[in-house]
């Protein structure tokens, strides 16, 4: 009788239930371990990147260089034109912008500390304002109140359009000395965001 009660709890080649729980326990345990080494291989072998997570609207590494900035030629505030392509060889923030957008107020004095330090190194802002009829006026004011050190244009809907329709203001793009977008940005950004572009690429 208690020959046969034995065989009973020892099926599947006589292992009790106790240690069938075990090997079942280490399998789960295993299949785990396995998920893990595969989700996680890029950090384990080091292949991962170093740096963070990127802001919205980020372009990667990887698409650096393949999209070109749309060329443009716009009215200065002082009464020239510039033309983006002639840019070509420096490493340029295009920043749109406007007079009545708290965001880009509070940003433009990051601007004009960048191109105080980086100016004579090969790089520029090129600042595109999106003033209405009823704010353009004010363009010019604006830019001897903060003492703007770059150009500032005056944008248009062929321009807005051609650089994905601007959304919101600010919008940003870094652009490197090939005239190729390396990223761009939505919204206000700080400063040091802006400076290890302009570092990397100069």
């Amino acid at each position: 009788m208690n020959q046969k009660k034995n065989n009973q709890n020892k099926p599947f080649g006589g292992l009790t239930k106790k240690y069938r729980g075990r090997i079942y326990t280490g399998f789960f345990i295993g299949v785990i371990v396995l998920l893990f080494l595969f989700n996680n291989s890029d950090y384990l072998f080091g292949r991962a990147e170093e740096n963070g997570p990127y802001p919205p609207n980020y372009v990667p590494a990887a698409q650096k260089g393949t999209t070109l900035a749309p060329d443009f030629i716009l009215p200065t505030s002082d009464g020239k034109n510039l033309k983006l392509s002639d840019l070509k060889g420096k490493v340029v923030i295009i920043d749109f912008w406007a007079t009545w957008c708290p965001p880009c107020r509070k940003g433009i004095p990051d601007l004009i500390d960048l191109k105080k330090k980086y100016g004579s190194k090969g790089f520029e802002v090129v600042g595109i304002s999106v003033d209405a009829d009823n704010t353009i006026g004010e363009v010019i004011p604006f830019i001897k109140n903060y003492g703007i050190n770059y150009p500032v244009l005056y944008g248009n809907s062929v321009v807005t359009q051609a650089y994905g329709g601007v959304r919101a203001i600010p919008t940003s793009f870094v652009i490197d000395k090939q005239g190729k977008i390396v990223a761009s940005y939505e919204g206000l950004m700080p400063k040091s965001t802006y400076e290890n572009h302009i570092k990397k690429l100069l």
